[in-house]
């Protein structure tokens, strides 16, 4: 069996939205192997109930633990905000998510306490955001946004249409007129609409992305536990691996167009049986 600090670190999302975590993961913690796994057939989470994410979100954990992961990121907003603590309970490794990370920072950089939130309509229902925020900051004004097309446009890879551009700013109009200085990208396939956000939005507002905050926490978290990994980082290593639930082409072409490595392929499995 492996040591436990050479195990790799088990990242998941409801598609190709988390591969802006493990970007962040390769970048900042270089010499950790990390299992992905998309759950390309059945996203989005954002408009589905807390029982579906919750049995989505286990059937996923339960996946991992078979590739002897040492820790799990939840790098889903909507599953943080649904599933994260109940299966916190139910694991024997540390468990982390991207919704805390992001409201710590927001609290940080925010000067006028105006903050915006904009996510899945799971998300911003949930007002998990607004909870954590909240407790830092007690006066601060969360404002939340759904953006629900974010997702599928991202997901067909149309970054820089101008039927995204005009998307965000209908959906961008509201937090505009509320003069937030600070903008949480609540979901983690808003960083790669990052530069049409920041165009709408305007050089006064911070964008908080809650997948580059991720990573800094999940460093921290390994540190604590001991589980940092001793391997040598090698230039142009991979060791990572990638699971999808459907369409797997497709997800190999997406992650090759946004992570520091190439990958050659996704692997197809059907996470019903888990």
């Amino acid at each position: 069996m492996t040591e436990k600090k050479e195990r790799p670190i088990g990242i998941f999302d409801s598609g190709v939205g988390g591969l802006t975590v493990a970007r962040e993961v390769m970048r900042n913690i270089p010499g950790e192997r990390i299992v992905y796994f998309g759950d390309t057939a059945r996203v989005p989470y954002g408009n589905k109930s807390k029982e579906t994410i919750l049995r989505y979100s286990r059937q996923i954990v339960r996946f991992l633990q078979t590739q002897e992961v040492k820790a799990i990121v939840v790098a889903c907003n909507t599953a943080s905000a649904f599933a994260l603590e109940e299966i916190r309970h139910e694991l024997d490794v540390p468990i982390i998510g991207v919704v805390k990370p992001g409201a710590k920072t927001a609290c940080e950089t925010t000067k006028n306490n105006r903050i915006g939130v904009i996510g899945t309509k799971g998300t911003i229902a949930s007002g998990l955001y607004t909870e954590f925020i909240r407790k830092i900051k007690p006066d601060a004004q969360v404002i939340g946004v759904a953006c629900p097309l974010f997702v599928p446009l991202v997901e067909e890879s149309m970054l820089k249409d101008p039927v995204t551009m005009e998307m965000a700013r209908r959906y961008l109009s509201a937090l505009k007129d509320r003069r937030i200085d600070t903008l949480i990208l609540g979901c983690t396939h808003y960083p790669l609409l990052r530069a049409v956000i920041g165009e709408i939005m305007g050089a006064d507002v911070t964008l908080v992305n809650p997948a580059y905050e991720t990573a800094r926490g999940l460093k921290k978290l390994l540190e604590e536990e001991e589980l940092r990994s001793a391997r040598p980082a090698k230039e142009g290593e991979t060791g990572h691996r990638f699971f999808v639930s459907d369409a797997a082409e497709s997800f190999r072409d997406f992650a090759n167009s946004i992570l520091p490595i190439d990958i050659e392929k996704a692997q197809k499995i059907n996470i019903e049986e888990y």
